[in-house]
């Protein structure tokens, strides 16, 4: 078998590729490739389409958050910020039912220094 000899189209290809979520296996496939041959010549493209795109992607949400889009704010502060939403039911009555709903930040942990 022909030995792989990657080149500038198909590493424009393949970082292109990952930047869009498609499987490493059907990358691979695309360029008539197996899977560890693609890991061994492409993986910084592999790499780097994975992350720009999640960096633009994030960069999208933070501006829609700065520029007031509620959903995205609260996204933001519950996937970044570590906030959650918490509910407590209470009985009122023999017939009634209180929902109290309210959103509260999570503590950081606390971490120690050795000396």
């Amino acid at each position: 078998m022909k030995k792989h000899e990657p080149t500038e189209d198909n590493r424009t290809l393949v970082k292109s590729l990952s930047a869009m979520g498609t499987r490493y296996d059907d990358i691979a496939t695309k360029l008539g490739i197996s899977d560890d041959t693609l890991k061994k010549y492409y993986q910084l493209e592999l790499d780097l389409g994975r992350v720009e795109a999640n960096a633009k992607v994030a960069n999208a949400l933070f501006q829609q958050a700065m520029d007031g889009n509620t959903t995205a704010q609260i996204f933001w502060l519950k996937t970044r910020a570590g906030w959650k939403e918490n509910h407590t039911i209470e009985h009122v009555g023999d017939s009634f039912i209180k929902v109290i709903t309210g959103i509260e930040e999570q503590p950081k942990a606390k971490l120690s220094v050795i000396k």
